[in-house]
């Protein structure tokens, strides 16, 4: 099957980012008298994965939120998110073996852009430590640079990471083995929406909302769902639904190009 070509964000989405993640922000603001209605958690371990330079400041919001709705969150704890360095990927496995062994129990992850590519990786080399993974506005399905407007941010630390690698990632040629979910935007500024885009399988869906890149971890119809995914019972795992009255926050997600579909 022939290749579907995207670009990256235009440069009106990608100017208007900052001011979009305020408005987010604001948004979130608005909502907090209704966060008590979202579903209470079970107790489990949520790992939070910041993007690509950010570090836990930037996921404080929505840490807060999982916390006060009664799961075991953490941050990272490797300070600013510059890469696969060493520093970073030994110390990501190491923060979600102690994790493991701290509450005896699978840990989700949940990424946010760069830290949403981490979290796939991490699902990948120990799936039995994860119990799902959901990313958001994480462009895994990259086939190019140019779809994302954070490259040449990236390779300006390329001197310090231990691993690279080449577009299309090979990684991403097969399924996770946990659930994922990939919450992406067409309002994102910083990475094609396309790239986000999971291949469909039984445990895998994608979510659309209407949210800038860098307001992702605080939008509130990006916290509902974080929160409804998270809620689901160990072992059991159903496609989300929106309530009817969210569903205007939720538009019909896409479907993955046919290039990724088709992957093999």
């Amino acid at each position: 099957m022939a290749r579907q070509q995207f670009e990256g964000p235009g440069l009106p989405l990608y100017l208007t980012e900052v001011g979009r993640a305020c408005a987010d922000y604001g948004l979130y603001l608005a909502a907090r008298p209704l966060l008590p209605r979202l579903p209470a958690g079970d107790g489990h371990p949520v790992l939070v994965l910041p993007g690509l330079m950010a570090d836990d400041m930037s996921t404080l919001t929505l840490r807060r939120v999982l916390r006060r709705l009664g799961y075991r969150v953490h941050g990272w704890r490797l300070g600013r998110n510059i890469g696969p360095t060493a520093e970073c990927v030994d110390g990501m496995s190491r923060r979600i073996e102690d994790l493991g062994e701290r509450y005896g129990r699978p840990v989700s992850l949940v990424g946010q852009s760069l830290g949403g590519i981490f979290a796939r990786d991490l699902a990948r080399r120990t799936p039995d430590s994860v119990r799902q993974v959901i990313t958001l506005g994480s462009p895994f399905a990259l086939r190019s640079d140019s779809q994302t407007r954070a490259h040449k941010v990236f390779e300006r630390y390329a001197h310090l990471h231990v691993e690279r690698r080449s577009l299309p990632l090979e990684s991403e040629a097969t399924p996770l083995q946990v659930p994922s979910t990939s919450i992406y935007s067409h309002q994102d500024g910083i990475v094609a929406w396309q790239a986000c885009l999971d291949r469909l399988s039984p445990r895998s869906e994608n979510i659309a909302v209407y949210a800038s890149h860098l307001g992702m971890g605080h939008h509130p119809a990006v916290i509902y769902a974080v929160a409804d995914r998270l809620a689901q019972p160990e072992g059991v795992w159903r496609p989300f639904r929106s309530p009817l009255a969210l569903r205007p926050a939720f538009p019909r997600p896409d479907v993955p190009p046919p290039v990724f579909a088709a992957a093999a």
